[in-house]
């Protein structure tokens, strides 16, 4: 009996970073689809260790460490493990599964996440959240990004500290294997999971992959991403559920109904 393969024939472009690609291009192979691994943001050491290493080794005087994601999930943990021990009343937050799931190959397991929407409102809509008045909060994550987490925890009482673990860029990838692929009808779907990369991308393709990417069923992981890419144009944009689960999901159902 033939296996079904739901995505057989279909090229699907990953633009995630290429440390964190593989598991959902491994999941498209699955299904017989191709995955076009073309990384929109390159994760990097941040400029200056020592702010970093200088809050790992003041964790016993916080109350809470939130992780903003999975590279700051690993990179922060990774200094952690080389430096000290976990201290015992330090509680751990995450914004999302890929950051609790880093948490947990460190062995921290009890880890206060949302288990639906994955982003800075559903983390502060937590209930374990609302009355913080006096707890010390560190916050792990790359370099910039919105300030909506600080400051609503501020304003809720608690003494707030940013941490930078790394820094994003654009890398320097040629873009002309990925037109060669849309000129010859290859690129069927294309996945963004954050509005950075998606900038990022726009920028990399040039004007004429810019014209194909505005007609190419683009899948994005949050509302934030959906509206900047009808913003830059994009005719199909298709909202997902968060994580790599949500965006397979979105591609079966995109291509059973094609």
């Amino acid at each position: 009996m033939t296996a079904v393969r739901p995505l057989a024939g279909r090229g699907i472009v990953i633009t995630r970073p290429a440390r964190q690609a593989a598991a959902l291009a491994e999941m498209i192979s699955s299904a017989g689809g191709q995955p076009i691994l073309f990384p929109v943001l390159e994760i990097l050491d941040t400029a200056d260790l020592a702010p970093l290493i200088d809050a790992v080794d003041r964790l016993d005087s916080f109350d809470l460490a939130i992780f903003i994601s999975p590279n700051a999930a690993l990179r922060a943990m990774n200094q952690i493990a080389a430096r000290r021990a976990w201290p015992a009343g330090l509680r751990a937050a995450a914004v999302g599964k890929g950051s609790v799931k880093e948490l947990k190959r460190f062995g921290i397991t009890e880890v206060l996440a949302p288990t639906r929407s994955f982003d800075s409102e559903a983390l502060l809509a937590l209930p374990e959240l609302q009355q913080i008045d006096g707890w010390r909060v560190v916050i792990f994550r790359g370099d910039g990004g919105r300030e909506l987490l600080g400051d609503t925890l501020a304003a809720r009482g608690a003494s707030v500290e940013y941490v930078e673990c790394y820094r994003r860029a654009r890398p320097r990838a040629d873009a002309a294997p990925l037109l060669r692929a849309w000129a010859r009808k290859e690129v069927d779907a294309i996945t963004v999971t954050s509005s950075e990369g998606l900038r990022n991308l726009f920028e990399m393709v040039g004007k004429l992959g810019q014209s194909w990417l505005r007609r190419t069923p683009l899948l994005v992981a949050h509302p934030r991403i959906a509206v900047a890419a009808r913003e830059l144009g994009c005719s199909h944009v298709v909202e997902t559920a968060p994580g790599d689960d949500g965006l397979m999901a979105a591609l079966l159902q995109l291509f059973a109904a094609a």
